[in-house]
């Protein structure tokens, strides 16, 4: 055992955080700390490493072992390049390294005796740095690097210039590179791109040392964790196994206990009508036996009843009319910033009732194709296309369709002005918005009530098209389940971007990867892109050539070659396809042609001017489609 929090308890005020909590993590141990938002995740972190005072119980770590913190905002400002700054996690190594080229250089000079000491110690100290990794240590920083999503060209920014989310980055790659005994790591994957995250699940996963991890990514924690210890209403418990196991046993232990308080309430209330009755019968006999009983009730151990968890978020999304068929069409969307190209020439359609995940490296284009279909920012070149009915709902990661200068109750009222004041006060209420808080700035929110706020718009749009940039960012998993479930419910079409993987799978019938400024699509969820992601990136998504690009190799032109062959043979796979499908088509709408000449003919039909009326033009949409279907069969069939 390297850890162990023995009946801790922690409070603000009135505010318990925990009471009387025990946990601990032995060698070794991947381990998850899981709670609602505000449980007390982070202030259980803060107190292990002593930055929290507890208010009684104690903290222990296993003497001689070394503790390192990574908590979610890091304000780093060393004057340090990114290099430089993780070179610092490496200090006595490359100390070592400086004092043995010193050694080298003086050697050339001595003689005899102390020739003989100074090679003596200069092996010693070699023999430490090479225990140490030395050897490896700069390849070590720069898979660090890389790993976590920094290029090399990025190497020598100044830290002090970059963004939050990269000094978090920073900051964690140099808490990894120090190899401490235990990490304590809260909200490692906010920063991190899908690779970066896969990335660091393997590093973990072969961590020598133990890991305490607080994080809402249940994708991350099944790979990664085998016990999770839940904070729930100040109270602590243990359990083994991955997040899914941990939910599995949750939902058994919590049914149990809710029959258990049931059947005893149930108990009490027969042995009650029991007693009363004894009673009426007002007889020596009688009233000791009821007595008798009422001793045993007094002494029965209640079972307590289980909390009903009140701060969920209670919510549906339902379109207020129904699409067309075909929502959107997007054709030869382009987008660079100066001489970074985004994504180029990219078309793709989306119909009615797809849940479609966007997914790619960060900085690859995905929210900016959300904003140029919002018509936040314009394309470069391309067109797209809305199609019948369409009533788009957008969700933006950094909240722009929120008025900072508003309060929340205004935010509502003046989208919505039908709306009664307990008809908003109602809809704020089931996204966790009561009382006094209705009044609160939108610029004093926090990154989460600001989504709630932004979730909440966008259920009162009652658009049939969702829009939606990060809609789980900030959401702790029991909101991210509460979203997937109105998700999956909803009868309207959905396009996002997320890097949840776990809310990909479970929400997502569809997923378009943006790779080398294309998109690789993918009929299905996440596991199923991970089953063909390698086959397909090959075939779809050929990198941008450079002018400058270096001469092509014997070997290189055999790749080219087998990339052009599969290529070759997708692109055959997608004219069989779309020439059937259009065959298809073709028969459905001559059948259809011949069913209306056919009632035309009937004494009912042609009597009837109005369903006449309706027929021809039936029958005119159907030859003006034909002719098109037609001219489309002899370009694929050729």
């Amino acid at each position: 055992m390297i850890l162990a929090c023995h009946n801790i308890s922690k409070a603000f005020g009135d505010q318990v955080i925990v009471k009387s909590g025990s946990f601990h993590i032995e060698d070794r141990e991947k381990a998850a700390l899981i709670g609602l938002n505000g449980a007390g995740k982070s202030t259980i972190l803060k107190m292990i490493v002593k930055e929290l005072d507890v208010d009684s119980g104690e903290i222990i770590l296993t003497k001689g072992k070394t503790i390192g913190y990574l908590s979610q905002h890091q304000d780093l400002s060393s004057g340090n390049t990114i290099l430089e700054e993780l070179k610092t996690a490496k200090a006595d190594i490359i100390e070592m390294e400086k004092q043995i080229r010193t050694m080298e250089l003086e050697m050339k000079h001595l003689h005899g005796e102390e020739l003989e000491n100074r090679l003596h110690s200069y092996h010693l100290l070699t023999e430490r740095f090479e225990q140490a990794n030395g050897y490896a240590y700069q390849s070590e920083l720069i898979g660090v690097l890389k790993g976590l999503g920094f290029k090399e060209e990025e190497f020598s920014k100044e830290v002090d210039t970059l963004s939050g989310g990269q000094k978090t980055r920073v900051a964690l790659g140099k808490l990894l590179l120090t190899k401490p005994d235990i990490l304590l790591l809260d909200e490692p994957t906010n920063h991190l791109d899908m690779n970066s995250i896969t990335w660091l699940e393997t590093y973990l996963l072969n961590y020598d040392g133990a890991v305490l991890i607080v994080s809402h990514d249940r994708y991350f924690l099944n790979r990664v964790v085998t016990k999770v210890i839940e904070i729930e209403h100040g109270n602590i418990m243990m359990f083994h196994g991955n997040y899914t196991e941990f939910a599995e046993k949750k939902k058994m232990i919590r049914e149990a206990k809710i029959k258990e308080y049931l059947n005893q309430q149930q108990e009490i209330k027969y042995q009650e009508a029991v007693i009363e009755k004894l009673r009426s019968f007002n007889r020596e006999k009688s009233i000791k036996r009821a007595e008798s009983r009422e001793k045993m009730l007094e002494k029965m151990e209640l079972v307590e009843k289980p909390i009903e968890d009140t701060k969920e978020l209670h919510f549906s999304l339902e379109p207020s009319c129904t699409s067309g068929n075909d929502v959107l069409s997007v054709e030869n969307l382009s987008k660079a910033y100066g001489s970074h190209q985004l994504f180029k020439n990219i078309s793709f359609e989306i119909k009615r009732g797809e849940h479609i995940a966007v997914i790619g490296d960060n900085g690859t284009g995905k929210t900016t194709l959300l904003k140029i279909l919002n018509e936040v920012v314009p394309s470069d070149t391309g067109s797209f296309r809305l199609g019948s009915k369409v009533q788009i709902g957008y969700y933006d990661q950094e909240h722009h369709i929120l008025h900072m200068d508003k309060n929340i109750f205004d935010e509502i009222s003046d989208d919505y002005p039908s709306l009664t004041n307990t008809q908003i006060r109602n809809t704020l209420a089931a996204f966790l918005f009561t009382g006094d808080d209705v009044y609160k700035l939108i610029s004093d929110l926090s990154g989460g009530e600001r989504g709630r706020v932004s979730l909440a718009k966008l259920m009162l749009s009652e658009a049939n098209f969702l829009i939606l940039d990060e809609p789980t960012n900030h959401l702790d998993i029991a909101s991210k389940e509460i979203l997937e479930k109105a998700l999956n419910e909803y009868t309207g079409t959905v396009l996002y971007v997320s890097h949840d993987r776990y809310f990909i799978n479970q929400t997502a019938t569809r997923i378009m990867d943006l790779v080398n400024g294309t998109f690789v699509n993918y009929i299905g969820n996440y596991d199923y892109y991970l089953e063909k992601k390698e086959e397909l990136t090959a075939v779809y998504a050929v990198p941008f050539m450079n002018a400058s690009s270096a001469p092509v190799t014997a070997e290189s032109e055999t790749k080219l070659d087998w990339k052009a062959q599969k290529e070759a043979q997708a692109k055959e796979r997608k004219r069989q396809n779309d020439l059937k499908k259009v065959e298809e088509r073709i028969n459905v709408l001559e059948e259809r042609d011949k069913k209306i000449d056919e009632e035309l003919s009937k004494p009912e039909t042609f009597t009837n001017s109005v369903k006449c009326q309706e027929l021809s033009k039936e029958k005119a949409d159907i030859l003006n489609e034909l002719e098109e279907l037609y001219g489309q069969w002899e370009l694929l069939a050729e």
